[in-house]
């Protein structure tokens, strides 16, 4: 026998095949979940860039009125749905400057934690993968070396010769495993840190949210239902 992958295979057992396609399943799973985010965090990156452009000169100048009446559209990415959520508050909220900031930032602290919460969707899958394709894989391995030491047994001889073939059909499998965890857990990290990084980004764009809301409610204006 030739220690080819289609030697390999040709010799596989029924067990070693469903750890195999299992793994394959888990391999496409992992990367349909990458590329999917990795398209949402670029878009919805794209989308709170362009609305913080158009709309900080706006709050630059503590228009709050116009910026709560200006309309963006919908494609506003994760800043612009947490700022909307404020602007929101702030229009509907009542003449009393404590109970109006508070009101305010409840609004973004909630709207925050639901855009970080869409954010993460998906990663729980690539955490997974990552942490059991290697235990699936061990698993074959685990089981094909019984077998090859079944057959050594069945045959009566001994040596490395007599259980090579199984050995290597059982090993194949953890290899496998790991071939389908290393990307899983690299891009769990990358995609994790990200999100992380756009929950910076969300809290300091709230807060200074908030301080213009409370200079506004410290000045002439007020907000109107």
């Amino acid at each position: 026998m030739q220690f080819t992958l289609a030697e390999i295979w040709a010799h596989t057992g029924l067990f070693a095949r469903c750890i195999i396609f299992t793994l394959a399943i888990m391999s496409v799973a992992s990367l349909v979940v990458m590329a999917e985010r990795m398209i949402v965090f670029r878009k919805t990156r794209r989308d709170s860039r362009n609305f913080a452009a158009k709309m900080g000169s706006i709050l630059a100048k503590g228009d709050l009125q116009q910026a709560a009446n200006t309309n963006m559209g919908k494609e506003i990415g994760h800043l612009g749905r947490v700022i909307g959520s404020g602007l929101t508050a702030y229009r509907i909220s009542p003449s009393d400057k404590e109970v109006a900031v508070e009101s305010v930032a409840r609004a973004l602290e909630r709207q925050a934690q639901r855009e970080v919460q869409s954010l993460k969707r998906g990663l729980g899958v690539l955490a997974t993968v990552g942490s059991t394709a290697p235990f699936v894989g061990l698993l074959g391995t685990t089981m094909g070396i019984v077998n090859a030491f079944q057959l050594m047994a069945a045959a009566g001889s001994g040596g490395l010769g007599t259980i090579s073939a199984g050995i290597a059909e059982a090993l194949i499998t953890t290899a496998f495993g790991l071939l389908v965890a290393i990307p899983a857990v690299m891009a769990y990290n990358f995609l994790s840190g990200w999100v992380d990084a756009r929950s910076v980004d969300i809290s300091e764009s709230s807060n200074e949210f908030l301080d213009v809301v409370a200079r506004n409610l410290g000045g002439s204006h007020a907000p109107q239902a």
